[in-house]
Formats: structure tokens, C-alpha cells, sequence
């Protein structure tokens, strides 16, 4: 007996509503895209290694990819090294490639390769799948769609500011009210580990921070002591952990805390700055909330920090997040131009969209008129109309065979067909069609020109 085919981990196959619902948000964020100024490009779903890893940290490091070499791909491994049974010394030997993590560092690569044919600031917008070698559960999968936006060649903060309002414009849009939108700053948490007097453990320090809303004040002290962080030091953050107030009473609290750090007060600066814009402009449905402990755990972030989380009630992760990289593409030779961006997780967004019932408006795709198959003749002539129909944009098409009446309108039933035309040897010698309207159940004789102008008004 066969074995019952399967799929990996992680990883799902989508029916065609379920295409048409995930459509549905592409075309709602590629077109605020677009509104906003951004160009789309595309780069492949593999890069060489040396581009990926060292760019997020040891556990992003972990979770990508590797893609073995052709080939007998252990036969120039060093036998020593083999013999080592060591997978991370023996690994850049045998795997050259990986699947990209995500699109931000391919993006980066992308700038520096093709420099000379950008026009800089350069805003582009990226819609690919990516991969991580996670543990799969509600929200996180291995295979995953990311909607990125990045603009580079600029240190202006106002992009800051529109990228806000570029979130509130898309959940809006997708009727997701009640979003927040979390904001930091890479310089303020940098400020922070200076003031305790862990600089040198900056990494380390935001990781552990970044996990408060996972696993608690108690996880997170006892992560940092883990990583060497003294409890003097520990001590000095735990006000971090219950961090409340206004957004304006936050900045204040932090302009004080981080005064005797200069980079640090250049973050709450830098982070006034795009609160006090946002206050003035003002946002259609989402919250804006100051988050000190956000840190997303990417080693390439510099300055701004963004997390999206669901409304209040919807258990899931963050739904989109980014930031500032004043220096990812020097780690590939062009160096000083900043860049900043963010990204929609198109696959908790739909999930999140799903159990809020926000997808009633989303039709699955259907034609508008079915063409009833007697035989060979009548086929052919509802083919000429058929090209008509198509050339005017009306979704439409013959059943393949001459299949049993009843069978051909129960698959029109099923498909929710507006109308169906049948074709006999009485309309093909008065060059007529008859179409039915399948909700009413009214037929009607008709000529061709007629047939399109019926149907193009649906």
C-alpha cells in the first residue's frame, strides 16, 4: 500500500479561498505600498551563506537553512574535520547556500550589488516568502510570506514617522482596528546597558529583555545572569519592567534616567521626535505605545525599533515589526548609508484577520458566466463568444466535456456562477444564446452583443 503523502513541518498548502484571502492582504498593503512611494523588486529565495549568516545574532544564526552543495558534497571534506563529528566546523564545507531568513539582509546585499543603477534615498517594497528552521506552532511557521518596505540612502527621521502612519494605513484599510504600534529606540537600550555598566554585553542584555512579555521579569533576570550580567546591574533595570505612563511621561522618565548618556539621550531624542509628530498628525484606528523593553533581538538594528501587535483578545506574536540599520550594508562594502524599514507577517496577519471574521467581503474568484457543453458542435460556437466575453474582462469559461446536464449546473451551483448560457442546435442556427440567471432562474434568448452587455454589468 502506498504511503500517504505529506508535507514538511511548518509548511501548509493553500486552497483557493484561502489564496483568495491572502490576495486580498497583498493587494491591500502593495497598493498602500505604492501610495506611499515605494518600488517593488525581488531577489532569490537563496543566497550565497557568507550573506546571511553573522547578521542576526547566534539564535538567527541557528534558524536558517542550509542548502547542501551538489554533488558528492563529503568527498572534499578534510577527513580529519569529518572525523570531528563537529556540524558547525564541518557545515561551511558542504553547505555554500541557505535559504534567505529574511528579506531585509538580501535587500542590503541587493543595494550594494546594484549601486550604481539606484537612485538614492531608494524606497522599495518586497513581498517573498522566507524560511526559518523554528519550532512550528500558531503563528509560526517555517515557510512564511514577509511584505517589507525599506528606504536607504537617508537619516531623516520623518520616514520614521511615515512608516507609523504606513501601518496605521494598512490595518485601517484591512478594517484591523486596535493594533498597537510599539516603538524604542537601539540607542536608548544602549544607553541603558551603559548606565549599569554592561556595555559590553549589549547583545546579550536587549535578547534577554526583548523575551519580558514571554517569559516574565523572573525568566529574564535569570537569562541575564546566565549571560554573566551582575545583579547590581539587574537591579538597576528592574524599573524597566514595569515601565508605564503616558508616551510623553515615558520620554520624560527616560530623558532623565539615560541623562548621563549621550547616546541614549540621542535615542529619546530621536524617539520625541517621531511621538510628538505622530501626536500632531494623529492615527485612523491603531495605538502608539513607547516599549523600552522591545528589542527584536537582531543584531543589525541601530536606532528605531517597530512592533505590531493584534488587538486586545487575539492570542498571537507580533504581526510586523523593523527598524533602523545605520550600517548593514557597510558589512558588505558601501559604507554610510543608513536605512530603515518594516515588515507585515502576512500569515499571522491572515490568522488574525480569520478569527476576527474580517474576511466576509473577500469573494474567492469565479467567472460570471458558465457555457454549458452539448458536444463538439455547440462547443465550438460558444468558443467565439467565449473570446468575446474575455476580450471585454468577463470572467468566463466552457465546461471541458459534454458531461451530464445536471452534473454541469451543480458545478455551477458550487461555484456560485451568476449565469449559465446554453447552446443548442436551434440557437446556433438563429446565431442566439440563451443565458439563465441563476439566482432568479429566468432564461432569456439573446444575441451575442446582448449576452456581453448583460454580463458586463456585473
Amino acid at each position: 500500500m502506498a504511503q500517504k503523502p505529506s508535507i514538511p513541518k511548518g509548511t501548509r498548502d493553500f486552497s483557493p479561498s484561502e489564496i483568495a484571502k491572502r490576495n486580498y492582504i497583498f493587494s491591500t498593503i502593495k497598493q498602500v505600498f505604492e501610495t506611499y512611494g515605494f518600488q517593488p523588486i525581488e531577489t532569490p529565495s537563496f543566497e550565497n551563506s557568507d550573506t546571511l549568516m553573522g547578521k542576526y545574532g547566534e539564535e538567527g544564526d541557528r534558524l536558517i537553512f542550509k542548502i547542501l552543495n551538489s554533488g558528492d558534497y563529503l568527498s572534499k571534506v578534510d577527513e580529519t574535520l569529518l572525523n570531528s563529528k563537529d556540524s558547525l566546523k564541518i557545515t561551511p564545507s558542504i553547505s555554500e547556500k541557505a535559504l534567505r531568513y529574511d528579506l531585509t539582509v538580501p535587500f542590503a546585499r541587493y543595494v550594494v550589488q546594484h549601486q550604481n543603477e539606484i537612485e538614492f534615498p531608494f524606497k522599495r517594497y518586497q513581498m517573498q516568502p522566507v524560511w526559518r528552521a523554528d519550532r512550528p506552532q500558531k503563528g509560526r511557521f517555517r515557510e512564511f510570506f514577509q511584505c517589507d518596505a525599506d528606504v536607504v540612502g537617508s537619516k531623516g527621521l520623518w520616514q520614521e514617522v511615515e512608516f507609523v502612519q504606513l501601518y496605521d494605513a494598512v490595518f485601517s484599510k484591512l478594517k484591523l482596528t486596535g493594533t498597537t504600534i510599539k516603538l524604542n529606540n537601539r540607542k536608548i537600550l544602549a544607553g541603558i546597558a551603559e548606565i549599569i555598566g554592561e556595555a559590553d554585553k549589549l547583545i546579550d542584555f536587549t535578547v534577554a529583555l526583548d523575551k519580558l512579555d514571554k517569559i516574565g521579569a523572573e525568566g529574564v533576570t535569570n537569562e541575564m545572569l546566565s549571560k554573566g550580567i551582575s545583579e547590581a546591574a539587574i537591579e538597576k533595570v528592574q524599573p524597566l519592567f514595569s515601565f508605564n505612563g503616558t508616551n510623553q511621561e515615558k520620554l520624560n522618565q527616560l530623558q532623565g534616567l539615560l541623562a548621563n548618556s549621550e547616546e541614549g539621550t540621542k535615542g529619546v531624542n530621536d524617539l520625541r521626535f517621531v511621538i510628538n509628530a505622530i501626536e500632531k498628525i494623529g492615527l485612523m484606528s491603531a495605538n502608539l505605545d513607547i516599549d523600552v523593553t522591545l528589542a527584536r533581538g537582531l543584531n543589525y538594528y541601530t536606532g528605531a525599533i517597530y512592533e505590531v501587535s493584534a488587538p486586545k483578545g487575539v492570542s498571537m506574536g507580533s504581526i510586523g515589526g523593523g527598524g533602523r540599520y545605520d550600517d548593514l550594508t557597510g558589512i558588505f562594502g558601501l559604507k554610510d548609508v543608513s536605512g530603515v524599514g518594516i515588515s507585515f507577517g502576512l500569515d499571522r496577519i491572515y490568522l488574525v484577520l480569520e478569527e476576527l471574521n474580517l474576511f466576509n467581503e473577500v469573494a474567492l474568484p469565479r467567472p460570471t458566466v458558465l457555457f454549458i457543453n452539448f458536444g463538439e458542435a455547440e462547443a465550438s460556437y460558444c468558443m467565439k463568444a467565449l473570446s468575446e466575453l474575455r476580450k471585454l474582462n468577463i470572467k468566463s469559461e466552457l465546461y471541458p466535456e459534454a458531461a451530464k446536464m445536471k452534473k454541469q449546473m451543480n458545478y455551477a451551483n458550487k461555484r456560485e456562477i451568476p449565469f449559465v448560457v446554453l447552446v443548442g442546435s436551434s440557437e446556433i442556427e438563429n446565431n442566439k444564446f440563451t443565458l439563465k440567471n441563476m439566482q432568479s432562474g429566468d432564461q432569456q434568448e439573446c444575441s451575442l452583443k446582448e449576452l456581453l452587455k448583460i454580463t458586463a454589468k456585473l
